[in-house]
């Protein structure tokens, strides 16, 4: 894992900024340590005195993970009936109401059950942003929309729950929690992961090390573009020198066929790099 803000630092934060910022957890894969992650921060700073509640966690019946939602409060999920299942999602008005300084929002590319007033959890944590309230979430590289397209070729699995790169950008700080491929395998064969009944396939097909390792490159990637462009921002806020943008452009030659968005998303990360436009 990387360095994080501190306790202190996490609430200067919180309490000063101008507008609510959004913390996003970063993993390579399910089972790193996200949710864990984001509960143990939350802990820490409900212990300081800051109003924190879970808007919506999914443990997956994990103990470790359940262990951390100690004295947290938690805000009761809104029951939706959709062809005679009964779902449940995060309460987003009930959250608003309750106007805590932090909430804690699992699995940020969640696709909301039909009836939603949004359609995508990523939008109802802009409605949390826009309330004033801090958020921290949590996500996996592969459902970044700019990233799907490559980890569905290297993978042979589909990514159908995507969040804008736009989004992302919204991050005022962006944590990576990690693990090594043979951490995380290890996890699997234990049964941290997903039920007995699954583990051999899953260590054959997406938990396989080369995927494990591809997918771990790509959120450390993430995260290093990430960082390179809030310091980008930061000079051009103090007028520290070196803050020119690259002059240059990216020019992404567009064929007819299914691989043009493919590559205007490549093309325009390669542009957001280099500070230039696409």
């Amino acid at each position: 894992m990387t360095d994080a803000l501190s306790v202190e630092d996490l609430l200067h934060e919180i309490q000063f900024a101008e507008e609510a910022p959004l913390r996003i957890y970063l993993g390579a894969a399910p089972g790193v340590g996200k949710t864990y992650r984001m509960l143990q921060d939350g802990n820490a700073l409900k212990a300081r005195g800051v109003d924190v509640v879970v808007g919506y966690v999914e443990p997956h019946e994990r103990p470790e993970t359940l262990s951390q939602l100690g004295e947290l409060e938690i805000v009761a999920p809104r029951a939706i009936e959709y062809k005679g299942v009964i779902l449940k999602e995060m309460d987003t008005e009930a959250v608003i109401a309750r106007k805590p300084d932090v909430v804690l929002v699992d699995e940020l590319a969640h696709t909301n059950a039909p009836g939603s007033k949004n359609a995508k959890r990523y939008e109802d944590i802009e409605d949390l942003l826009a309330a004033g309230i801090a958020v921290f979430s949590t996500c996996n590289i592969q459902h970044l929309e700019s990233v799907h397209d490559m980890v569905e070729r290297m993978t042979g699995v589909e990514v159908k729950e995507r969040v804008p790169d736009t989004f992302f950008a919204l991050a005022r700080e962006m944590v990576i929690v990690d693990v090594t491929p043979d951490e995380l395998q290890e996890r699997m064969r234990q049964g941290k992961i997903y039920p007995v009944e699954r583990i051999e396939r899953s260590l054959k097909n997406f938990f396989s090390h080369s995927n494990i390792s591809m997918l771990r490159e790509l959120a450390l990637r993430e995260l290093a573009n990430d960082v390179e462009q809030k310091d980008k921002e930061k000079r051009r806020e103090t007028n520290t020198p070196g803050t020119a943008t690259s002059g240059e452009k990216v020019l992404v030659a567009i064929p007819s066929t299914e691989a043009a968005m493919r590559l205007v998303r490549h093309g325009s990360r390669l542009a957001g790099r280099q500070g230039g436009g696409v």
